[in-house]
């Protein structure tokens, strides 16, 4: 088993790379860089995707033959040389990737272009929202569906299997951020009962608070916007745990099992829940990575939470190399040592499975 976790490690190397490689190359053909948006906000233009729209042959007509950045009209070529310096934008495109990615091997992600922070400070300081969002959000998901996957699986066919399938459908087809403005409505005070906070994480007062006010306050707060993102996951999770523990249970050997005469309690959890759940535990990667980094955008947004989500989508916006690409590095290897636990969690489940001899 070590041989095959250390040829895993190993291949993450060229999967990091290749990631970055296509993020960084992609990039560079994407115009509004963070150059682009200082001489725009300088020049009074908002930000620099004005020049892309309708007006852009003029804007770029007017800034002169001295520069190629829209936005730059009326600043000396001196003053955008010193930017592109300080940038790093003076250097070849192969250059400039080897540096950073010399640094983001030491774990070195630089400082945000425009905040005077550093990103491993400014991805710390936005953690805890998205920490608490995909950690409860999954959790719940797992607690509520296993059990009534399990419950379909038994009495499929049944009215409570009917009717239950009813209220998944329903939920796996509503949209997160619909469920999410629902819940505002009805429960924050939008045309029904202010029962909920409509914004933060925590009162604006909870340092003050006691441990056990405290605790209150903070499920207080979280309660909307984590039922907003468990409502889809927890019906596909609850679909696929049924229909993993019906194929289980249509099996030859639960067959045999029960014709020898054992119990159909030892049946099930001593045979069938043991293969069932493998699949079911395969998708906790997966469901924790997509509540956590591709749900919370939207979730934040409406409840005004300040994540990593919202982080994200504003480097992207404003061009924050820094933060886009140390993030990315730092959130692909944070999936690709999931994906490997998540083999690890097979072993631990079902002693039986043994990548190891499967590697060829």
């Amino acid at each position: 088993m070590l041989a095959y976790i250390v040829r895993r490690l190993l291949l993450m190397i060229p999967t990091l790379l290749g990631i970055m490689v296509i993020n960084f190359v992609l990039i560079q053909f994407i115009p509004g860089g963070p150059i682009e948006q200082i001489l725009a906000r300088l020049e009074g233009g908002g930000d620099a995707f004005a020049g892309f729209s309708g007006g852009g042959a003029e804007v770029t007509e007017q800034a002169g033959n001295q520069s190629g950045y829209a936005g730059a009209q009326g600043l000396p070529q001196e003053f955008i040389e010193e930017l592109e310096r300080q940038f790093g934008f003076d250097k070849p495109p192969l250059e400039r990737f080897l540096d950073m990615m010399w640094d983001y091997i030491r774990f070195d992600f630089g400082e945000s272009y425009f905040r005077s922070i550093s990103v491993i400070d400014l991805v710390l300081e936005k953690m805890p929202v998205s920490i608490t969002l995909g950690l409860w959000s999954t959790l719940i998901a797992y607690l509520i569906s296993i059990p009534l996957g399990i419950r379909k699986a038994v009495r499929d066919g049944s009215t409570f299997d009917t009717w239950t399938s009813g209220v998944v459908i329903v939920a796996y087809a509503i949209p997160g951020f619909l469920f999410a403005i629902l819940l505002l409505v009805l429960f924050a005070g939008g045309s029904y009962y202010q029962i909920f906070p409509l914004r933060g994480l925590t009162s604006p007062d909870w340092e003050s608070y006691g441990p056990i006010r405290q605790a209150i306050d903070y499920v207080w707060h979280i309660t909307l916007p984590v039922l907003a993102l468990t409502i889809s996951a927890f019906a596909g999770l609850t679909l696929l745990t049924k229909n993993s523990f019906l194929d289980e249970i249509r099996k030859q050997y639960v067959v045999t099992a029960k014709a020898k005469g054992l119990p159909e309690r030892r049946v099930f959890y001593g045979h069938v829940f043991r293969n069932a759940m493998l699949i079911v535990i395969s998708g906790f990667p997966a469901l924790f990575v997509s509540v956590f980094f591709g749900g919370s955008l939207i979730i934040e947004t409406i409840f005004s939470l300040d994540g990593l989500g919202r982080l994200g989508f504003e480097a992207a916006v404003t061009r924050d190399y820094p933060v886009m690409f140390g993030t990315l590095f730092a959130f692909s290897l944070l999936g690709l040592v999931m994906a490997l636990i998540t083999d690890l969690t097979y072993v631990w489940v079902d002693p039986r499975i043994d990548f190891e001899s499967r590697e060829t």
